[in-house]
């Protein structure tokens, strides 16, 4: 049996009655509301405080986070609401209550956060549509179909303008606060949570192909610093955007990047200097550490400067451009992935900064029993002694059958890190 599938199947009878899909999505927010409320979740929003302020938590958190495989856990046809806006927050709920069945640390908020609404011009952002090339089946490989095929191309490049659309953001606001009702209050931001623009190499690749990209640094390296540099500053006018849009919340609520404000003494008038950026290499993995520090992490930085506190990597291996990564200004969090080598990072890291400590997911859910995962998990809990890190399940496209193993996975860690 699924998570909470019990629970949901008797909550799904309340979208059968005349305005059940509102009466549904309010009793999912009240139970969510509650968690928020649980002695529990203070615990847990202290160890995620603690862990990233570099002091000694009662133990490192550990969270997973299903992505590819939600509909795994939650099937579409076993939503009750078909009310788009509705089932949205159906699953929003939902998740976070599977979320307390797996018992992680995920933290939860008892408010309803809500993105403001920015229009972009041009519409397609960068005056070139980012196209890509599927498959017909679901979940196969795609490639980008490359808008810059040639130099002459470039000239159509534009630097975007964003503005704040607050007819828009408060028509938001005021849809969802009439669902919620009292259940839960509505926060409008205009920015929340996992904030990853500083990721400039991914629109890059997307407009010029990931094959090309990696040509044009040996062949013309000039048309590769054109190109991030028209992404940086596109990213630039996003944040003057945000800042002058006034009422920021700090994201500092939410897994990951849970930690004590960023500035002291700060209330009510917050800028990206109380919030938390994060960006990644992940279309640069293959790229060299000098290369990579030229055509990436250089611009990169000038956007971390606006930050308080920044957040850094994904699924690429980083071992060998650890020098670099760690001159990053406001560096908070460093994340090793699995393929980044754990040992060497440990060591070039220490207790500079808090460890993002990432597990490969198909040594998780693939194997039938968990004794081989078990060690693994005891081994390098035992490796990051003395260290400041966080355990984080999250590559995760399929459980291959093993729905229980995220349950299991997070168990082991949190004995492994109890130790």
């Amino acid at each position: 049996m699924l998570y909470c599938e019990r629970l949901f199947n008797d909550l799904n009878r309340l979208a059968d009655s005349p305005d059940g899909e509102k009466r549904l999505i309010r009793e999912l927010a009240t139970r969510v509301a509650a968690l928020a409320r649980a002695p529990r979740m203070r615990a847990i929003n202290q160890r995620w405080r603690d862990v990233v302020a570099r002091r000694r938590p009662d133990r490192p958190p550990v969270w997973c986070n299903p992505v590819g495989c939600w509909s795994e856990l939650l099937p579409e046809a076993k939503l009750a609401c078909r009310t788009p806006a509705f089932q949205e927050l159906e699953v929003h709920f939902k998740r976070l209550l599977i979320k307390d069945a797996i018992g992680d640390d995920t933290p939860v908020n008892e408010y309803f956060m809500v993105n403001a609404v920015f229009d972009v011009s041009p519409a397609n952002t960068w005056g070139l549509d980012i196209e890509c090339e599927k498959t017909e089946t679901k979940g196969d490989a795609w490639r980008y179909k490359p808008a810059l095929r040639c130099a002459a191309d470039f000239a159509r490049l534009v630097v975007p303008r964003y503005q704040i659309n607050r007819a828009a953001t408060e028509a938001a606001r005021a849809r969802l606060a009439d669902i919620l009702g009292e259940a839960m209050p509505v926060r409008v931001s205009p920015i929340t949570g996992y904030y990853s623009g500083a990721t400039l190499c991914q629109p890059a690749v997307g407009l010029r192909g990931m094959e090309q990209i990696l040509i044009d640094m040996a062949e013309s390296p000039e048309l590769v610093h054109r190109l991030l540099e028209t992404v940086c500053r596109g990213e630039m006018a996003r944040l003057d955007a945000i800042e002058l849009a006034g009422g920021i919340l700090p994201n500092t609520d939410c897994a990951m990047f849970l930690s004590d404000p960023l500035r002291e003494n700060v209330s009510g008038n917050f800028d990206l200097r109380d919030c938390w950026g994060h960006g990644n290499s992940q279309e640069f993995d293959t790229v060299g550490p000098a290369m990579f520090n030229e055509f990436l992490l250089d611009y990169q930085k000038r956007l971390f400067l606006r930050f308080g506190a920044v957040g850094y990597g994904c699924c690429e291996n980083l071992t060998r451009k650890l020098d670099h990564v760690l001159t990053i200004p406001n560096l908070r969090l460093l994340t090793c992935s699995a393929w980044t080598d754990l040992s060497v990072l440990v060591d070039k890291v220490g207790d500079r900064c808090c460890i993002m400590w990432r597990h490969k997911a198909t040594d998780v859910v693939c194997p039938d029993d968990t004794v081989k995962l078990k060690a693994q998990i005891v081994a390098q809990a035992e490796r990051l002694k003395g260290c400041h890190y966080q355990a984080v399940l999250r590559e995760l496209q399929t459980l291959m059958g093993h729905p229980q193993r995220l349950s299991e996975w997070t168990r082991l860690t949190m004995e492994a890190v109890s130790r």
